[in-house]
This record gives C-alpha cells, structure tokens and sequence, in this order.
C-alpha cells in the first residue's frame, strides 16, 4: 500500500512563534512593506474544552471559594498558585467542580482553557504525556508534532510560555504522568484532579485541595433538585436514608435521583431499602466509601429495560473511549433507531455522559461496574462477539472513507464475519476525513483489542483501511505504531502480501516522521519478500520507496537506479500509476539537482499517467512540482497557474499537508522573481499550515524567512 513518495522531511521543534496570515519579521524596515492576500490566515479560535457542568450542582461553596483563595493568594499564606491538585474519592465530583469554577473564569483566560481525561484508572492504562501533549498541541494551532515525547514537551512549553490558558489535566495517576504536560510561564493555571493525592507535585509548586463528601443538607438539596419538592417532603426520613446510603457521593445521589425520576410511581423508601441490601460491589474501587456506588449502579441497572441492560453490558467492556448510536448498534447487532433510544435511555439514567453530538461515554466508575455486569450475565463468546462486531462497524466504515479519499490506491480484500449493514456517517470527502480525525483513537483502540485477541486478518486490515488517516492527517505516531502491530498481525495471519503492504506502507510513516534509515529497512525487508515471493508489483513499490530514502538522505546517485529499476518493473506488469508515482520522484532529484527542464518531462508525464488512472491527489502533486519546474525554467506566468490550480484540488480534499507546499513553492518562485510581497505572503500562509501538519518544516521556513 501507499505508494506515495513524500518530499524532504527534517527533525525540528517549533518555536514559540505563532503568525498568522501575512508577516514580516526584520530588525530594520526602510522604506514601505506592502502585503497583499486574498486567502489571509485567520488564527484558530481559542480553544474552549470544559465538560458541561450539570443544571443540578448544587454545594461546595467553601470548595469554590477556597479555590479561588489559591489561584487569587488571598487566602492566609498570600501566595497565588499556577498549579493546583484537586484529589478526592471517585464519584466524589471533582471533575464538576473544577469545570463549574473554571466557567466562572473564562475571562481570565483569554487565549483558552484546554481539558484532558489522563484515564489514571482506565482499565486500558492511563493516557502517555505525549498523547495528551499532542492534543493540546493541536487545539492550540500546532498540530502535528515530533514523535519524541521531550521534544513534545518542550514544543508545549514554548506554546504557553505567554499565554493566559487554563488547563484541566482530569484523573491523574501519578505526578509523573503530570509533570511533562505542565505548562510554562506565569499567566496561566493548571487544575489537576485525581483519586489520588500526589503529594509528590509539591516540589512543582502545587497547592492542594480534598474534597470531602457532600454534607446532608447539600445531599438532600441535590437529591430535591433532581426529583422535586413534592415529591421528597412526604418522605423526608426515607430522602435522608438515600442521602447517608449514598454516603455523600454526588455521582451515587444522581444516580439514585435518576431511578427515582424514571419510576415516579415508587416510593423513596423502596429505593432506600434497595440501596441497604448487599450487592456485587465494585471489588477494585472498594475504599473510602465506594461501595455505595456500586450499590447505587447495581439499583439504577435493576430498572433498566431488557433492551438498555442489555446495552450496558456490551458497551462496557468496549475499549473505545467513546462511542455513538451507530457503535451501539453494531454491538448489539441491532438497528440505529432501536441503538438511538436505548441509549437515550442510559443517558437519562446517569449510566452514560452525553459529551458532545452524538457523542457519549462512560463515568470511569460505571464502565467498571458495566463491565463487571458483563462479565456475570453474559458469556465469554458474548461478550467476544459483541467486540468482533464492533470491529467488523469500524473495518466497513473506515474501508468506505478510504474508497472515497483515496480511489486509486491499491488495497487488499477485507473479511467482515458481522457486517453491520449501517450507513457511514459521511456523505463527502471532508466529512469522511473528518469522522476518521475524530475516531483515530478508538480505531486504534479497536486495532489493538483485535491482535489481542489474535484475530489478526482484522488487525491488519483495519490499519490498511486507515490509510487516509496516515497520509491526510499525519499523525505519525500513530502511523507507526499502527503499522508495528499489523506488521506482526500479518505475519502471525501468515499473510505474505499483506505483510509486504504493512512494511511499504509502515516504511512511508517512518520516513515522513524522519526516520529514514528505519524507513529504508523496513523497505529492503519488502524487497527481499517480495522478491521471494516474486510479485513484481511488491518489489517495485519497495525499490520506489528506497530510491525515495536515497532521495530525502541526498544520496540523489544512489536514488536515480531504484527509481529506475522501479519504472522497468512497473511498465514490464502493467502498473502505470506506479510509474507516474516513480516520476514524480525522478522529478524532485532533476529539481534538486538543479535541472529544471529534465525535471518539467518527468512531472509532465506523471501527471498525465495518473490523471489517466483517476488519482486526483497525486495528479495535484505533480501539476504543483510542474508548475515550480516551469517557474524555475523562467516560464513564471505558467508556473504561477499550475501552482495555483494543484492548491485549489488541496484545499477542496482538505490536504493542510500538501496545501502548506504548494504555498512553499509559490512564494519560492516569487522570491527569485524578486516578488517580495507576494514572497512573504505565500509563505506566512504556508507556515500557518505547516504549524499544523509539520512542525519540522514550520521551523525550516521560519529560519529561511529569517535568513531572508
């Protein structure tokens, strides 16, 4: 697979600059500076990411305030915290504490307020710094960032070196797990919560606040407000029993609000005694009252339809981190409206959060007590099948965005035991590349759960169908690892071809992150199977990519004999979009070597080969490196509306990557005609992309712009 050769990509960190739109940076100006666009760069908007804070919140004024005494230093020692931890038991509330004060806040920080789920006690492990490092990268305008996590580090830490952020890091591990993400510079705060009380943030300056339990009246205020007045005063003695069983909890008083509110017919008192009996409790979380939890779960399950119980026990040992009605139909293996309502009803019983449109997920707690709900009703083949079908919904859905993104690309069959039969939340080409931005991390999720299970042939078609992802979105540490697992799904499914396609495919990622010598092996290791295997089809994809490695390394002598060996192959069994694709290549290595017009030949034909193939994508590669040719050649008119039009086709597939380029090369081809203006121009607006999809290159082109 992937048989697109990538341009140059060298290892770099961004620097704190963010410039949006046309920018001149100079210690001197003489004379007048005249900037004109007519696509200028808005700056992203600050990003706004607390959860929603229930209607019904109710107490915790002395908590309000004595944050506000840390952040403000108006409490007794005087001193102001950019850091503050927020521990308690689980369901204690912490989460809509921080966010309710927060809100209150927006003012005061002004260029955002970013929150991350750190997943301290998910039973798929707690999030790794450097996936919640690049989420906050993204929101923040940087988007795709280097691979190493110190380097991420340093890249978030220049980013809010100035500016008024406050962040929300929600359910810590460890101070370990906190301290990489911690922000630099003063005019900030970070807010952590976690079940635990990491002490070990002192030595970071952090100030601490515990909370407690919720006291009776403001139980019994949150239990009124949930269920209503009328209804609690007749029986006011049985409303402080589920208050005190519920041990101050807020998440056990909702729930047990929510059982209430669902059977308006019953009396407190049956809720009451049914919070007394002992049930299955949730034996990993069984301290500092918890247990009550689980009983308040085990009674808001009881009343659940046979349709929503059965729901919440196939949702539960999912490890997506979300899901929507369509995850819930395939699960169950059901319709969409029939998932749609079930779930409606999960989420009025405070069983599911409802985070977004149509968007959900579990409280941490409940997924546990889903999962142990699972676990006791249903069968091991059950519970497998319901997860087999959620893979079989993901490798339909991703496979038809990968038909409609990327049509020409060559891709292996796909075995779906379940299909699901739903229609794919997407009706073009944005929409499809979006949905697949949105559920990279629980297709990854999905990938991982499926070669757990040794269900390989799933595994690695499942990376094969997230081509678009890797190639559009450029998360390369997602590429990568991705690839490391259908590499060994492929070879453990003894699937030679598949495995070939791991390697060519993997080998791109590796090679656009960098790492070209790693790169190189994994496409000699293709070489020599496919050569084995003697697919000639395989060993020209893998002579192209190495000839690309020789290219990006500037070992342009060693390239020119891959590339060509590739051609002989290609046109020998008839793969003519192999061909153009290995063109495109010669091209770059004329261009570098500083042949213009050989360059022009190669790029002429590549386009015609793959326009003849309907590869719109790649067609657009090679009309922009055509135009910069025919630039470089003085044909400048030319070239300009060659550049033009191959940006035009990125901007409509949504390719920011290759957007950034094309921009590149028209203010390259500017500057030599001596076109200041438009100069920087193009390139303030290809730095703004760049900042999204290439840190690597952000910091080459701001260098270049300084040296110019």
């Amino acid at each position: 697979m992937g048989e697109e050769p990538e341009g140059p990509h060298k290892n770099m960190i961004s620097g704190t600059a963010r410039l949006y739109g046309p920018t001149v940076q100079a210690r001197d100006v003489h004379g007048g500076i005249h900037v004109h666009t007519e696509m200028p760069s808005a700056a992203p908007p600050p990003p706004r990411q607390l959860l929603p804070v229930p209607a019904h919140f109710t107490g915790r004024c002395d908590d309000l305030a004595a944050l506000e005494e840390l952040f403000t230093g108006s409490g007794r020692d005087g001193t102001s915290r950019t850091l503050i931890v927020v521990s308690g038991p689980a369901g204690m509330g912490k989460t809509t504490l921080v966010c309710k004060w927060l809100r209150s806040l927006r003012s005061e920080f002004p260029d955002g307020q970013l929150y991350a789920d750190l997943r301290g006690h998910s039973k798929g492990g707690p999030a790794s710094p450097g996936e919640v490092l690049d989420q906050f990268l993204r929101a923040l305008g940087a988007g795709a960032v280097p691979l190493d996590v110190a380097e991420k580090a340093a890249l978030w830490r220049s980013w809010t070196a100035d500016t008024r952020i406050a962040v929300v890091l929600d359910n810590a591990f460890t101070a370990a797990q906190v301290r990489p993400l911690l922000r630099a510079g003063p005019g900030g705060l970070t807010v952590v919560t976690s079940r635990r009380r990491l002490t070990g943030l002192r030595m970071d300056g952090a100030a601490f606040r515990r909370l407690e339990a919720l006291g009776p009246a403001a139980g019994a205020e949150l239990l009124t407000r949930a269920v209503g007045e009328d209804r609690i005063a007749t029986e006011p003695h049985a409303a402080r029993q589920v208050v005190a069983l519920c041990a101050g909890l807020p998440l056990a008083v909702c729930l047990a609000s929510a059982r209430l509110a669902s059977r308006p017919r019953q009396p407190v008192k049956a809720l009451a005694d049914a919070l007394m009996r002992e049930t299955e409790r949730l034996a990993a979380l069984e301290v500092e009252g918890e247990a009550t939890v689980s009983k308040a779960l085990d009674a808001s399950y009881a009343v659940l339809s046979e349709g929503a119980a059965l729901l919440y026990c196939r949702l539960g040992p999912l490890p997506v981190r979300t899901f929507d009605a369509r995850t819930a139909a395939a699960a169950c293996g059901e319709s969409l409206a029939w998932a749609e309502a079930r779930l409606d009803e999960l989420v009025e019983a405070n069983l599911i959060e409802d985070i977004g449109p149509d968007t959900c997920r579990f409280h941490d707690l409940v997924q546990i007590h889903a999962h142990g709900r699972a676990a006791a009703e249903e069968t091991a083949a059950a519970r497998d099948e319901a997860l087999r079908r959620v893979c079989d919904w993901y490798l339909e859905a991703t496979t038809e965005a990968e038909k409609r993104l990327t049509p020409a690309q060559f891709t292996l069959g796909r075995t779906l035991v379940h299909p699901a039969g739903l229609a794919v939340p997407f009706t073009d080409d944005l929409g499809a590349l979006a949905w697949l931005d949105a559920q990279r991390m629980n297709l990854m999720a999905v990938v991982r759960a499926a070669a757990e299970r040794e269900w390989n042939a799933m595994a690695w078609q499942l990376v094969d169908a997230m081509w678009p992802v890797f190639l559009r979105l450029r998360y390369y540490d997602l590429w990568i690892e991705a690839h490391q697992v259908g590499l060994e799904a492929a070879r453990k499914d003894q699937n030679a071809e598949a495995e070939r396609q791991m390697l060519n495919s993997g080998a791109i990622g590796l090679s656009a992150a960098g790492r070209i010598d790693d790169a190189a092996e994994w496409y000699s290791k293709s070489l020599r199977a496919a050569r084995d295997a003697g697919d000639v089809r395989d060993e020209g994809q893998a002579l192209l990519g190495i000839g690309t490695c020789h290219r990006e390394a500037g070992r342009m002598a060693e390239a020119v004999p891959c590339l060509t060996e590739a051609i002989t192959l290609w046109e020998g069994c008839g793969y003519p979009r192999g061909v153009a694709l290995t063109r495109i290549v010669l091209g770059e290595v004329a261009l570098a070597e500083d042949e213009p017009r050989r360059a022009l030949e190669y790029f002429r034909q590549a386009r015609v080969g793959l326009l003849a193939v309907n590869d719109p994508h790649d067609a657009a590669r090679a009309l922009v490196f055509l135009g910069r040719a025919r630039a470089r050649v003085g044909d400048y008119t030319a070239g300009v509306a060659a550049m033009e039009e191959a940006l035009a086709v990125f901007v409509s597939s949504g390719a920011a990557h290759w957007q950034a380029r094309a921009l590149e090369m028209l203010g390259d081809s500017a500057w030599e005609r001596g076109d200041t203006a438009a100069a920087v121009d193009f390139r303030a607006r290809a730095l703004a992309l760049f900042e999204v999809t290439s840190p690597a290159d952000a910091r080459r082109l701001r260098d270049l712009s300084d040296q110019a």
